[in-house]
């Protein structure tokens, strides 16, 4: 039997998760924040540079970073109801006043973002009790566009590459910085570390591993950790794995070295791995460090085919930590889950391909979206503990992915009813989620 379309006179919203983002900014005083800041387009009307902000952040946990998507909230009375917005901007006047937005902005963001960090954010432990800081360079390709600051990136596309800081086993975005895509991973990346290692003691841990790639196998981040420690003394330590880079050593050196301090391992047949470690002192730094290794020697292919010579692959890390080579690979390994942290950033949030052909605005829109993506990823994980249908799991799991929590949370379908002078925001009969969402609202809106 066909169905019978026809509109009727109900407010609905398909984004009623706009209400959980809202009460959690709500506790973080992101709009007063804002509004202490002078602004070119305000002339006296503070409440302006919070209502730009935050309807950009409503864009981005939908997935959204075109301006242009902002038209289709311009009728809807959700939309403001629920960011506690004082009017919808049109997209004319969220370019423009993004474009006038200084610095400022960015640091307001992150200030609210450790705040929510510190008070709604549960950080698992990678070992021991040390909280993973993982810091990694990721390419954004934007190509085919005139945008100010594209050029050519490490992995050959045209784009940007910026830097990030991941806090946690969950992946929460601490920190990051916007760069044009031919900027060297390690050129400005000791400023960066010290500037995100200071938003560390508002946090409640004490130990914190950083891990970093070959690229950034530079004696200053050593010593950028070392100066920290002093500077804190107990209270709070960051140790450091760092994956080195071989440049010109020599592989038959390294054979060498492996040979007389490792221990063999015979992987198959003609492949032998050693594994060990040897210590090092810098003269930048005060105390020697050690040097993790894995040499392999194969005299015969995986396939069964005898080497004409003998091919030596070496791996080595530099680290802090007192522990087993064995441990020290492990612990580096887990880093590479910092790539699909990457990922939902650029894909979940849509970040991919930035909304400005000006850096200066895209930058402002790097750090709103780092604000989106840890409210979002702190609704995700707050999830977890509550038994509801689409975050139900037969194993436990770690945390959930972005497209995960707005899919199943800010896309959820309600009805508006404006009753007694109070707006009610009505869920079916059969939504999966109506315990959780409730629950989470009562927690944020009241906290």
């Amino acid at each position: 039997m066909p169905l019978k379309i026809q509109q009727t006179n109900s407010l609905l919203t398909s984004q009623s998760g706009l209400a959980l983002v809202g009460a959690l900014l709500q506790q973080t005083q992101y709009s007063e924040k804002l509004a202490l800041l002078p602004h070119p387009a305000n002339r006296g009307r503070t409440h302006l540079s919070s209502d730009i902000a935050k309807a950009m952040i409503g864009l981005l946990v939908q997935g959204k970073c075109d301006f242009e998507d902002i038209e289709g909230h311009r009728n809807d009375s959700f939309f403001p109801l629920a960011l506690n917005l004082s009017q919808v901007p049109s997209t004319a006047a969220l370019r423009q006043r993004l474009d006038l937005a200084d610095e400022r902005w960015d640091s307001v963001a992150v200030e609210t973002a450790v705040k929510l960090l510190a008070h709604y954010a549960i950080q698992t432990p990678c070992y021991q009790d040390y909280i993973p800081l993982d810091a990694d360079v990721s390419p954004m390709e934007n190509s085919n566009s005139n945008k100010e600051g594209v050029s050519m990136t490490y992995k050959k596309v045209m784009g940007y590459a910026p830097i990030f800081v991941y806090l946690g086993a969950e992946g929460y975005l601490l920190n990051l910085e916007f760069r044009e895509g031919k900027q060297h991973c390690q050129a400005g990346t000791t400023e960066f570390l010290t500037q995100s290692f200071q938003l560390l003691p508002q946090l409640k841990h004490a130990k914190y591993l950083l891990r970093m790639d070959a690229g950034n196998d530079c004696v200053d981040n050593q010593i950028a950790c070392e100066h920290f420690n002093k500077a804190h003394q107990s209270r709070i330590r960051i140790d450091y794995i760092i994956k080195r880079n071989q440049r010109r050593e020599s592989a038959e050196k390294w054979l060498e070295i492996a040979q007389q301090h490792g221990k063999s391992q015979r992987a198959r047949p003609g492949k032998n791995v050693w594994l060990g470690k040897i210590s090092r002192q810098y003269k930048q730094l005060d105390e020697p460090v050690t040097i993790i290794f894995r040499v392999t020697q194969r005299t015969v292919s995986a396939t069964g085919q005898q080497l004409l010579l003998p091919e030596i692959e070496v791996e080595s890390w530099v680290t802090s930590l007192n522990e087993s080579p064995e441990q020290i690979i492990e612990l580096y390994q887990d880093h590479g889950t910092s790539e699909q942290f990457h990922s939902e950033f650029k894909t979940d949030i849509g970040l991919e391909r930035l909304p400005s052909g000006y850096f200066k605005t895209n930058t402002r829109v790097m750090f709103l979206a780092l604000l989106a993506f840890n409210l979002l990823r702190i609704m995700g994980q707050e999830c977890l503990d509550v038994r509801c249908k689409p975050f139900a799991a037969q194993h436990r799991v770690r945390r959930r992915r972005l497209r995960s929590v707005i899919q199943n949370l800010i896309y959820l379908a309600a009805r508006l009813i404006r009753h007694a002078r109070q707006w009610i925001l009505g869920f079916g009969r059969e939504c999966p989620v109506y315990e959780t969402f409730a629950q989470l609202y009562l927690k944020w809106s009241t906290g």
